[in-house]
């Protein structure tokens, strides 16, 4: 497979599964009383899919290199946890929450990082990257930390982390992945 059909596949990849996150979020925020078991499974195969997504990323030829700079190691942790939820998963419930926040919360600080090195490269929306990532490792702390110990509110917390993670996810895709075709000029070699 060539590098430019990989980073398509990757970049195209990461905005579907952007979106079903967003769309797992609402449904979360609009009906918290969302069965656990299903909700369970359906975190299992969105995590194996976007960590199968991010590895591919990480092997793609992305121009700036941003987007997918960590996605290897993170790929094989997220396709292991949604493995792990999968099969385990009703027996670790009560833990559900607080991985969730922490998986939240590491990429919400990556992609801290990552917004900063998109700044050095000169891209003009780096700062919207840093905003909804501060705001998505809120999210994802308040998960870890779990104040409010009452299913509907840590529900609602955990829709909007996840709303949250999605849109991250999402501006991360757009913003940063940069897909060059051999007919393509490099935005610092344009006249």
């Amino acid at each position: 497979m060539d590098s430019l059909r990989t980073l398509k596949i990757a970049r195209n990849g990461y905005i579907v599964i952007a979106l079903i996150i967003c769309v797992l979020g609402i449904g979360l925020l609009v009906h918290p009383t969302y069965p656990i078991d299903i909700l369970i499974r359906t975190l299992g195969l969105v995590f194996i899919a976007d960590g199968i997504i991010k590895m591919i990323g990480y092997f793609s030829k992305d121009f700036y290199c941003l987007a997918f700079q960590y996605d290897f190691a993170f790929g094989i942790l997220m396709v292991a946890l949604g493995l792990v939820i999968l099969i385990r998963g009703e027996n670790y419930s009560q833990l559900l929450y607080a991985v969730l926040g922490l998986i939240i919360l590491m990429d919400a600080l990556l992609r801290i990082q990552m917004s900063l090195d998109a700044r050095k490269f000169g891209l003009g929306l780096w700062w919207r990257i840093l905003i909804i990532s501060i705001l998505t490792g809120v999210f994802g702390m308040i998960l870890v930390i779990d104040p409010f110990d009452g299913e509907g509110v840590t529900m609602t917390l955990t829709g909007m982390a996840v709303l949250l993670e999605g849109l991250l996810n999402l501006c991360v895709a757009v913003y940063t992945v940069r897909i060059l075709d051999r007919f393509s000029t490099p935005p610092g070699q344009r006249e």
